[in-house]
């Protein structure tokens, strides 16, 4: 769960952090999940993240480690 700040914006090492994952693997989520191009990506480190940011990213990893009731995974 995330813990609850005063903070407007993340980078994306505090963000992995936020979320318990390496930046690597941060980064892969963004790259599976947002990112719409390479060039995306290599912007990413320079990008900020709001908390709702980290709100989807949270609802998205766990939807990743977890199957769905009905069988297939998200």
């Amino acid at each position: 769960m995330l813990v609850k700040t005063n903070k407007g914006h993340y980078s994306e090492t505090e963000a992995a952090e936020a979320l318990g994952v390496s930046v690597d693997q941060f980064r892969s989520l963004i790259r599976k999940h947002i990112a719409e191009r390479e060039e995306d990506i290599s912007n990413l480190s320079s990008a900020s993240f709001h908390p709702s940011d980290l709100l989807v990213l949270r609802m998205l990893l766990q939807g990743m480690s977890s199957p769905s009731p009905d069988g297939f995974q998200a």
